[in-house]
């Protein structure tokens, strides 16, 4: 059973950084797409992130480009989201995911995603 268990996140004042991890266990890191969402209050879970299981390919949602990137270390089985000039309206429960399915294309739909953590909360302050 595939585990996905996201750390990192926090109180943090407008302008300010995290950086989010996840780290998977119960099968091979490598080979998979990573993604990261989020959900704020009263929202529906959105696209933030997508890095492909090579590394080589990755996405963002228009609302986090230039601030966010993402990244893995497949050593560590561990993705990491890199969130820099956080601003209030990047207040939400963020999630990690993974697909069920290896070499695939790297996806902003939710609904390629099989598994997922239980999400780490981040604030941002103005």
């Amino acid at each position: 059973q595939v585990q996905l268990v996201e750390s990192g996140g926090g109180l943090v004042q407008a302008g300010g950084s995290l950086r989010l991890s996840c780290q998977a266990s119960g099968r091979s890191f490598s080979g998979y797409s990573m993604g990261w969402f989020r959900q704020a209050p009263g929202k529906v879970r959105e696209f933030v992130a997508v890095i492909s299981w090579t590394g080589g390919v990755r996405s963002y949602a228009d609302s986090v480009k230039g601030r966010f990137t993402i990244s893995r270390d497949d050593a560590k089985n561990t993705a990491y989201l890199q969130m820099n000039s956080l601003k209030p309206e990047d207040t939400a429960v963020y999630y990690c995911a993974t697909v069920i399915r290896p070499y695939g294309s790297p996806s902003k739909a939710l609904s390629e995603y099989t598994y997922w953590g239980q999400g780490t909360q981040v604030t941002v302050s103005s």
